[in-house]
């Protein structure tokens, strides 16, 4: 009964992204239109750059390039016309190689034609893009090999499959250790109702299918991922009364969020980092998620999830990393003796946006009442 349901919901999104939908203006909703945050210059440049069709056809959210790319071989799940794709073809060169999977049929034929268009607009001599149809649930049936790509992305996506464990499963094998999960998806405030769930048009929509939020971090877990790191959230408005009835008082968010595969071997302790400055884009700083922001050659006292992730992954090279940080800033004052709760709720994340506060703000070392 479940496999028919998972082939209905699959048949159903097919047919609304590969024929109701001709462009983003179509969508009823701005769920999965919503950009997280402004994009980088390289990045607003990389996408002048991309065929205009290719881009009316992008039904994203948020922001889905991660930093430090360069020669990184990169997997889009649910890649659609390819518009992250052949942004992403820039920023990891000519060596760097991506690959996008879609189960829609009509997206694929947009990407695939035109490979070539890009290719001789970015001066590449040979493509270093390539578009697979086929299913996120089931990489290996796309000849996907364990641990063969150091970065998996995905953009408003997840959210249309009904087995989300079995999408984080599979990005978890195909990625290299130390590799990470890099995604923008819808988020629900609370569990949906059967009238939600069952709705064809809200699984279009990205609604019907959003995981709620706190289900993300338990999967992962059980995947084999590191806790995930809460980059930034958007709000999300439904704008069409006789959905918003449906709905009821169920909130949704777009929320980016970032994973890795940390190998079992690493055993990191909390400690101090400093970024050296050495990514291009970022060379003041670097806004790692809504808990960390480096400072080009500014001690930042970390825990024990942050270290080993440092370690471990493609962002070693950039930090000088050393333990025993968090012992050692208890004695350099009050600003620096509490260690701040971390925010994992993208709905209290949107709530500090809007509201900051006086002296709070994400990526910041506020203490306890009037320390800092």
């Amino acid at each position: 009964m479940a496999a028919a349901s998972g082939a209905r919901i699959r048949r159903e999104v097919q047919d609304y992204y590969g024929k109701e939908l001709q462009k983003s203006e179509d969508l009823k909703t701005n769920a999965c239109v919503t950009s997280a945050r402004p994009l980088p210059k390289a990045v607003r440049d990389a996408l002048e750059r991309v065929h205009e069709e290719v881009v009316a056809r992008y039904y994203g959210c948020g922001l889905v390039i991660p930093e430090c790319l360069a020669s990184c071989r990169i997997l889009d799940l649910g890649s659609g016309s390819g518009r992250d794709c052949y942004l992403l073809s820039q920023l990891v060169g000519e060596r760097g190689h991506i690959t996008g999977i879609d189960m829609t049929e009509g997206q694929v034929e947009i990407a695939k034609k035109h490979i070539a268009y890009h290719m001789d607009k970015f001066g590449y001599q040979k493509p270093n893009v390539e578009f697979l149809q086929g299913y996120m649930e089931k990489l290996g049936d796309a000849g996907l090999a364990d641990e063969s790509y150091d970065i998996v992305i995905s953009n408003c996506v997840i959210n249309l499959t009904p087995d989300k464990r079995a999408v984080l499963r599979e990005a978890y094998r195909v990625l290299k250790p130390g590799g990470e999960m890099y995604f923008s998806d819808v988020y629900a405030s609370q569990q949906l109702s059967e009238a939600v769930r069952k709705h064809r048009v809200l699984w279009g929509e990205c609604l019907a299918g959003a995981l709620y939020w706190r289900d993300l971090y338990s999967i992962a877990e059980e995947v084999g991922f590191s806790p995930p790191c809460l980059v930034t959230a958007s709000p999300i408005t439904i704008g069409n009364k006789e959905l918003e009835d449906i709905i009821g008082d169920c909130c949704f968010v777009s929320a980016t969020f970032r994973l890795f595969k940390v190998p079992g071997s690493i055993q990191a302790t909390p400690g101090q980092v400093i970024y050296n400055g050495g990514i291009v884009g970022h060379e003041q700083e670097l806004v790692f998620d809504a808990n960390f922001t480096f400072k080009e050659g500014e001690v930042v006292d970390v825990d024990a999830e942050m270290a080993a992730i440092l370690q471990s992954s493609r962002f070693a090279e950039e930090f000088l990393i050393r333990a025993g940080g968090a012992k050692a800033a208890a004695l350099q004052g009050c600003c620096r003796k509490a260690v701040k709760e971390k925010i994992r709720d993208p709905f209290q994340l949107l709530e500090r946006l809007v509201d900051p506060g006086p002296a709070c703000h994400p990526g910041g070392t506020c203490g306890p009442q009037g320390c800092c």
